[in-house]
């Protein structure tokens, strides 16, 4: 446990990042899997889908949640499933 009272201030806005980080992660993850699943059935609906994952990647990388090049991977990753 932290003693001096600076270390417990740290701890407290650490959780606070920790959760923001953890629901744009967890929204990045979700809106991936959704285009990946709505592919096998409609393809034109997930092309639609696809610039509100890419605001929600651009997002997380902003925020520094995930790396530049992790957002530009998963992005081109998504388009190219889409438009195969």
């Amino acid at each position: 446990m932290p003693i001096t009272q600076s270390a417990q201030k740290a701890i407290r806005g650490s959780l606070r990042k920790k959760a923001f980080n953890d629901s744009r992660k967890r929204a990045m993850k979700e809106v991936i899997k959704k285009i990946e699943k709505m592919i096998r059935t409609d393809k034109k609906e997930a092309l639609k889908m696809l610039p509100e994952a890419f605001a929600i990647i651009d997002k997380a990388a902003q925020k520094n949640v995930i790396k530049k090049n992790n957002a530009a991977r998963k992005k081109s990753r998504l388009s190219r499933l889409v438009k195969a």
